[in-house]
């Protein structure tokens, strides 16, 4: 048996252990259901047409149900011993023969010639697996009988919460804290109020106005990540009985909650086809289903991955009760953890037992191998013992918890129940303190809009800016770099043969004082081993192979290697190149090591150099969030900071400036000169910036002009214009605008470096560039 946490992947387990078998040469595989909704799923995994498909099998498998086990294309695979053949059955249709559909599996076939449940029993390669096999324990007699009966070469049953009775046959265990831990599954959330208020209107209450919070990050979070399915977070509540169900249900469509009654599904016993379809369609973007209620028929089997919000309305005292159900939110909805604690999370809401659930987070990380007791509710079905655990009161600090609230800082406006608290003061020299009630906004402040993120303009183009992007890196290696000297000391080490020994260890007996024989290990006199020898003029071809290996092998690298192999074997005391002497074979290896080593440490100890590249920035940054009181920029006199607004050609609705005799004077003639056809303002610690050797230069402004050519600009005032960190950023900016026009794949780029008194006697853009002199 395999006990794996609920939402882990028993199904791909299941799936890749049928693949693995057919390989083996299995041909008959019984997957066992407890039920309709397993069964239904089960089938699906199967279903090539289905979202619920699990691919990549090498097998192919014919799947046989008790609906179309009767039809001639069946007969014709059981016939088949090439086929895999997988057979989905309900486990009342194998221990039941008094049903119906349990009579047809044993009656005799006139297709096949024989009871399909015989053709299974004179299989001889029959794998049995049974799925929730915990569920099973109830009728352990009659479905070990029928096992027995069926004889199968081996029986795996799956489940996330086994039997105690089962637990000595469990093969793995993979439990649900490790699973949480592991990231494979969302972290589960207990929400629960402190105040003790447990009635089910508030507690569904509660669980709309999580679902709602929900519903905004996944949105936000599918807009923001490219790429990412749209998924609509679902509720789930757990009712008592069908009328249970159907009361829940109702009040679920009324306002203050969900609010829409075709939003709301029921599912029981007693569900229609219609409901049942809905159910199945609840992942999909279009569906209407925005909360379930089911009472017991969707414990196991129900893999969804949209549950975002679950309500427990009957008692979950219960280890494995508790495991199931939180197994149907666990799933997680885009298949991997997104750092979206919103998205991430799913949210129980278990007023009623919620420290009975606490007592239990030791469960997540060790599974308890002995099955809980029953615990006391009370007469609304609430538990009211966690048996023998210790249960936090969450109301009562720990000696180590932190202050739940803030510190009071002197001075500091605080909002408590969401009002402003008045602000005593006390003036110089009075004794008495008048108090007063200050607001942090005036009436004016409140008639002002507020602030809205605005994008470019319209008809305003995008601007891709060539930022120049330095690299360090390695100077290209050459064995010239290697001088002779470094060959010859490192050759030195081997200029004497390297003897191998053999080691000699006695086994002897001893006995001690009560006659006991004792074995004792006596090591002995090692013995010089003989070695293979090998020819210099090997070793030396060995040795430039062991240089070339490490290089781009070219004409000169290989005269290179054979120089550096010459210098090595003179430090190593071979002189002639017509010498004759052998070497053994670990003198041998330790040269080509010694070789190797040599050229590695050149090559690691190579010169690095500053290279640059040309990276694509894409501006404006946009949205910008733009201040309700914005100023006119040609109603309204300049002031440092401020945002201004009602520009002609900006790309960007609003700008801000920091000087008036530069930057406002320069955006007033750009916006106003007819060859220029946009402009934009850029910022300190924005994308587009120039590097330098004191770090990044941010210029005040690009300009896009009538005949295509990019401006980028900067003004200064006549006092800094030759400061001496001035004239290095002018000089950065001029040397990258002529590589980026040497680059010829950002069109023609110039960089325009203007003063205050440039500025004031241009009037024009063509004037501005005659005085410039731009790059």
């Amino acid at each position: 048996m395999a006990d794996l946490a609920t939402g882990v992947g028993k199904t791909f387990l299941m799936s890749s252990l049928i693949d693995y078998c057919a390989t083996q040469g299995v041909r008959h595989v019984l997957v066992v259901t407890p039920g309709s909704v397993i069964q239904a799923k089960t089938l699906a995994n199967f279903d090539q047409a289905s979202t619920k498909f699990v691919a990549g099998a090498d097998h192919e498998p014919f799947i046989i149900t008790p609906e179309n086990f009767r039809s001639a294309s069946v007969s014709t695979a059981l016939r088949d011993e090439e086929v895999l053949k997988v057979f989905v059955f309900n486990v009342h249709q194998l221990i039941s023969p008094g049903r119906k559909n349990s009579r047809k599996v044993r009656e005799t076939d006139e297709n096949l010639g024989d009871a399909l449940y015989d053709y299974l029993r004179k299989s001889d390669d029959l794998l049995v697996i049974s799925d929730e096999h915990h569920i099973y324990h109830k009728d352990a007699t009659a479905f070990s009988g029928a096992i027995r009966d069926l004889s199968p070469f081996a029986l795996v049953g799956l489940t996330a919460t086994p039997a105690e009775s089962d637990l000595p046959k469990v093969v793995f265990q993979y439990t649900l804290g490790e699973a949480i831990a592991d990231h494979h599954v969302k972290i589960p959330v207990i929400v629960y109020r402190k105040d003790g208020t447990k009635d089910e209107k508030t507690q569904l209450q509660d669980a709309c106005t999580l679902l709602r919070q929900k519903e905004t990050a996944y949105s936000e979070y599918c807009s923001a990540t490219a790429g990412a399915p749209t998924v609509r977070p679902v509720l789930f509540v757990v009712a008592a009985s069908i009328e249970h169900a159907t009361e829940v249900g109702q009040l679920l469509a009324g306002p203050d909650f969900i609010g829409d009654e075709r939003a709301v599904l029921e599912v029981t016993s007693e569900s229609s086809d219609e409901a049942l379809a809905a159910l199945a369609a609840v992942e999909s973007p279009n569906s209407a289903i925005r909360a379930i209620v089911s009472v017991n028929k969707l414990k196991e089997g129900w893999d969804v991955k949209n549950i975002g919000v679950i309500v427990a309305l009957r008692r979950l005292a219960s280890q494995s009760l508790t495991e199931q159900i939180l197994g149907r939110g666990l799933r997680l909805p885009f298949g991997a953890r997104t750092g979206v604690p919103m998205v991430d999370q799913v949210d129980l809401v278990a007023h009623d037992s919620y420290r009975q659930l606490l007592a239990q987070k030791d469960v997540l990380r060790e599974r308890m191998h002995t099955t809980p007791k029953a615990d006391e509710v009370d007469e609304q079905g609430a538990a009211t013992t966690a048996g023998d655990l210790v249960v936090p009161d969450p109301s009562v600090p720990t000696e180590d918890a932190a202050p739940t609230e803030p510190p009071v800082v002197p001075g500091e406006l605080v909002e408590p129940d969401g009002g402003l608290e008045p602000l005593t003061w006390t003036t110089e020299g009075e004794s008495e303190a008048p108090e007063a009630l200050f607001f942090i906004e005036s009436e004016a402040r409140r008639s002002e809009a507020a602030p809205s993120p605005l994008s470019r303009v319209a008809g305003a183009p995008q601007i891709t800016f060539p930022r120049r992007e330095a690299r360090l890196t390695y100077a290209a290696f050459t064995l010239s770099d290697l001088p002779d000297g470094d060959a010859h000391a490192a050759g030195a080490r081997f200029s004497a043969e390297v003897p191998t020994f053999l080691a000699k260890d006695a086994l002897e007996a001893e006995r001690d004082l009560m006659g006991e024989v004792a074995i004792v290990v006596a090591p002995q006199n090692n013995v010089e081993a003989q070695q293979v020898l090998t020819g210099i003029d090997t070793i030396r071809e060995d040795l430039t192979s062991a240089i070339l290996r490490q290089v781009t092998e070219t004409k000169s690298e290989r005269a290179a290697a054979r120089r550096l192999t010459r210098a090595f074997l003179k430090g190593a005391g071979v002189i002639g190149a017509t010498e004759t002497a052998h070497w053994g074979e670990i003198r041998r290896q330790q040269a080509i090591h010694g070789m190797s080593d040599l050229i590695r440490a050149a090559h690691a100890q190579r010169k690095r150099e500053m290279t640059y590249e040309l990276v694509s920035v894409m501006l404006p940054v946009e949205p910008v969030l733009v201040d309700g009181a914005a100023k006119n920029a040609y109603n309204d006199v300049f002031v440092k900071g401020l945002q201004f607004v009602g520009w002609q050609r900006n790309v960007m609705p609003v700008a801000a400036f920091d000087a008036g005799s530069t930057e406002w004077a320069i955006a007033h003639l750009l916006d106003r000169d007819p060859d220029i056809k946009w402009w934009l303002r850029l910022y300190t610690n924005g994308p587009a910036f120039i590097p330098t050797v004191d770090g990044n230069y941010f210029p005040d402004f690009i300009a896009l002009d009538a005949a295509g050519a990019h401006w980028v600009i900067e003004g200064k005032s006549d006092k800094n214009a030759h400061d001496a960190d001035v004239m290095r950023k002018r000089e950065a900016a001029e040397n990258w605008a002529r590589a980026v026009r040497d680059a010829e794949e950002y069109g023609d780029w110039h960089y325009v470096f203007a003063t205050e008194s440039h500025i004031k006697h241009a009037g024009s853009w063509a004037a501005l560039k005659v005085v410039t002199d731009p790059e």
